[in-house]
């Protein structure tokens, strides 16, 4: 089943409504990345055919829905915000706080406040706005799906550049996710400044190499 906008218009009752989505929770490294997407007079068909829940679209095709996004942002059919929390902020607050603060900085990243937010998942950020959560909203809201995309691709594309500057652990190829490649790196070089404190992994291998 595609994802639709029936949620936006049945929730939204004619007001602004933005898909609330986040990318990165998952990782050992890295910011958890999160968007927040408004399509103000629904969402054209041409636009809606290349949107799904990001876990479902192969790399190229949520490269293409995010360059759509960005294009149809520059004449008003879609707004876009986006927030993140950063590695040092996940170990200060905890992966759910520092999720919900990306949220939050998402929406206060809009053009203009939305009257409600569809949230992926069943825990609601505190924004200055109503929410309402979804559980397995991407595959389901055509806004969460096109802010699943927009955080996905952002974040891949922030790991690729500390990738660069890391090249010993191989973000480009795992975005910080814990693949064996990850493990072996952490455990071989230690943590780097943007891994995650706290995270068991991460600890194992600061006190290994301590």
């Amino acid at each position: 089943m595609a994802p639709h906008f029936e949620l936006e218009t049945h929730f939204g009752e004619g007001g602004r409504v933005a898909g609330v989505d986040e990318a990165g929770r998952g990782p050992l490294a890295g910011p958890v990345l999160a968007a927040a997407v408004v399509f103000p007079g629904g969402v054209p068909p041409t636009l809606a055919a290349l949107l799904d829940d990001s876990k479902r679209l192969s790399a190229p095709a949520r490269e293409a829905a995010a360059a759509a996004l960005r294009e149809a942002a520059t004449t008003g059919l879609v707004e876009i915000g986006i927030g993140a929390a950063s590695a040092a902020e996940i170990g200060r607050l905890n992966i759910l706080r520092a999720t919900h603060l990306a949220m939050a900085r998402a929406v206060a990243r809009l053009p203009r406040p939305p009257a409600l937010a569809l949230v992926d998942g069943n825990q609601p950020p505190p924004l200055p706005c109503p929410v309402r959560c979804v559980v397995g909203g991407d595959a389901l809201s055509l806004s969460i799906a096109a802010a699943s995309i927009v955080a996905k691709v952002v974040r891949d594309r922030a790991m690729a550049r500390l990738g660069a500057r890391w090249p010993a652990y191989g973000f480009a190829a795992h975005a910080g996710y814990p693949t064996a490649r990850h493990r072996r790196a952490l455990l071989l070089h230690g943590a780097c400044p943007h891994h995650r404190r706290g995270f068991r992994p991460v600890e194992q291998a600061i006190a290994s190499s301590g």
